[in-house]
This record gives C-alpha cells, sequence and structure tokens, in this order.
C-alpha cells in the first residue's frame, strides 16, 4: 500500500514539485489556496462568486498524465480585445464545471477524471467569499491578496475576513497522512493562508505526523527580504500551533554570480541562505542537497531530485 502524501500550498511552486512527485509511488493529496483575487482567477470571482480557480487548475495539469498538447491547451490564455482576454482556458472550465455541479469539489472531481489524474486535488474551502487579509508593520489593514501582494510595507500578521469553512475532506486527510509538506512558494499567500484556520490548527496539533517545510531559493520583495532559511521556519513556526515544522529541506546547490546579479537587480530577489549556527538552536532538522537547475534562464528546484529526496524520507 502506498504512503499518503499531503501538500500544502498553491501557485507555481507547488505545481512544479507535483510534477516529479506524481512519477514516485506514494498517494498524493493537494490542497490548493482559494483566496487569490488576481488575473483572470479574480475576474471570474466577481463575475460568478466563486472561490479562486487558478492554482487549482496548475496543479490539475501537472498531476495529469494526459497529452502535453492538451495541458498545454488547458493553461492557455485568450489575447483578445474582448471580454476573454487574460482568461487561461482552463479556468474557465472549472468555472462552467462549477455552475454545472454547484460545488468546487466535484468540478475539481470532474476535471480530474477527464485529465486522468490519478491523485487528489482539494481546495481548503469552497467559501465564494474568501478574502485574505494583512496588517502592516504600521498598522495598516490591506484586503485582498492581489493588494497585500503589491503593497510596499512589511507586513506583520495575516488574517481572513471570515473564518473559512474548512472542507472535512482536508482534516481527514491530515489525520491519514503519513508525512505533511509545506510546498516552496509564497509564504504570504500560498502557504500561510493553509494555516490561518483554527480548524486546520487542531487537526494539526492531533497528529504526531511529521511536518516537512521545503524552503524557497530565493527572497520576496517586500515580504521576505534578507529571509535566511531560520527566517522562514521561524515565521512558519508563528502561525503553526504546539505541532512546529519537524523538518526543514533546504538546497545548498552553489549558485552562479551571473544568476545571483541577475535576481538581485531585475527582481530583487536574493538567494535563501542556509544559516547554519541558527538552524543548530532551534528544534528542526535541517535536510540539505544540491537542488536546484536552471529552466528559461530562471532558478528552479530539480522537480526530480527533490522528489526522490522526500520519497527517501518518507521510506526511512
Amino acid at each position: 500500500m502506498n504512503k499518503k502524501v499531503l501538500v500544502f500550498g498553491g501557485g507555481t511552486g507547488l505545481s512544479y514539485l507535483l510534477k516529479g512527485l506524481k512519477d514516485f509511488p506514494v498517494d498524493i493529496t493537494a490542497v490548493i489556496t482559494v483566496s487569490d483575487n488576481g488575473r483572470s482567477t479574480g475576474k471570474l470571482r466577481e463575475e460568478f462568486h466563486t472561490p479562486a480557480v487558478g492554482d487549482i487548475r496548475k496543479v490539475i495539469t501537472s498531476l495529469s498524465s494526459t497529452e502535453e498538447d492538451i495541458k498545454k491547451m488547458l493553461e492557455y490564455r485568450f489575447k483578445t480585445t474582448s471580454d476573454l482576454n487574460g482568461h487561461a482556458l482552463g479556468n474557465l472550465i472549472l468555472t462552467s464545471l462549477i455552475n454545472i455541479t454547484g460545488s468546487l469539489k466535484e468540478a475539481i472531481k470532474g476535471l480530474c477524471n477527464l485529465l486522468d489524474v490519478k491523485h487528489t486535488v482539494l481546495p481548503l474551502s469552497e467559501d465564494s467569499n474568501i478574502t485574505l487579509m494583512a496588517e502592516t508593520k504600521e498598522g495598516e489593514i490591506v484586503e485582498g491578496e492581489t493588494s497585500i501582494t503589491a503593497h510596499p510595507s512589511k507586513l506583520k500578521r495575516l488574517f481572513y475576513k471570515e473564518e473559512p469553512q474548512v472542507l472535512e475532506e482536508v482534516i481527514m486527510a491530515i489525520k491519514e497522512a503519513d508525512v505533511i509538506l509545506f510546498s516552496m512558494g509564497s509564504l504570504y499567500t500560498s502557504l500561510i493562508p493553509h494555516l490561518l484556520s483554527k480548524k486546520v490548527i487542531a487537526a494539526f496539533d492531533e497528529v504526531t505526523t511529521p511536518i516537512v517545510y521545503l524552503c524557497n531559493i530565493v527572497t520576496q520583495p517586500g515580504e521576505t527580504d534578507n529571509f535566511a532559511v531560520s527566517d522562514h521556519v521561524n515565521l512558519i513556526n508563528q502561525y503553526l500551533g504546539k505541532h512546529k515544522l519537524d523538518t526543514v529541506i533546504a538546497s545548498n546547490s552553489e549558485i552562479s554570480k551571473e544568476m545571483v546579479e541577475k535576481y538581485s537587480t531585475t527582481e530583487q530577489k536574493d538567494p535563501v541562505k542556509i544559516d547554519y549556527p541558527v538552524l543548530a538552536t532551534l528544534d528542526v532538522e535541517l535536510i540539505e542537497a544540491d537542488l536546484l537547475t536552471i529552466v528559461d534562464n530562471t532558478l528552479k528546484h530539480h522537480s526530480q531530485k527533490l522528489s526522490s529526496l522526500i520519497f527517501s524520507y518518507l521510506m526511512r
């Protein structure tokens, strides 16, 4: 019987992880944030009163075993002067399935069946009005994921406008998992939103299942400037309850000066350093390895190397 891997996240980071992890003999349940209100997703939320579907589309595409041309079709964004401009086809399909089935959960099942997805994809919640909020260090309240990402001030805390109704399937997946992974990606908009629900934190506290964080490669301007690995760990632990992170996986790959310069000047991002002395004082296991690769002149986790490391951790 395959081990059960539960992954929390959203966005490109989670999708990239799942591309490799699906090739291993594990049963994956991916839980996705649904508070995004930007681009195509934001327009559809406003018009059809649905949770965010964009990150869900990316994850389903990543887990799909169907032909590459069909995956490309789902990711295709319309470029036109009409109301279709900017919409991803997969977002439109998911929205239509929500209207047909009356449920985001059922819409996901329908699209997963069509695309030969052999794993489970769950939204954190089916609430259509789920809204991410932030308080800045200056005490200003910012509403909406897009506004939070664009805000120049440092963030003090995140919270939801209203407590979300978390799916029971998510809580059951926490109780049944053999390992819980927190995916790399935006801490403030892809990972921490999962940790703002009292119900989720209570479920984490009830299990002894190891919680593993896959640390980001680079910092995010305005959010995690100057963060080392320990800073990521400490921030996540602030939102967790009694059950803190058990393990952090970080890359020790050497990054070229040219690539460091590129990220620093064009994106204001810096490599996340492994600060060994500080990590040694924390109650967390560090697993490090050469995990990076370059794809389209950007730094990425090597999906197969990372997945292999996770599988080895799971089987030990």
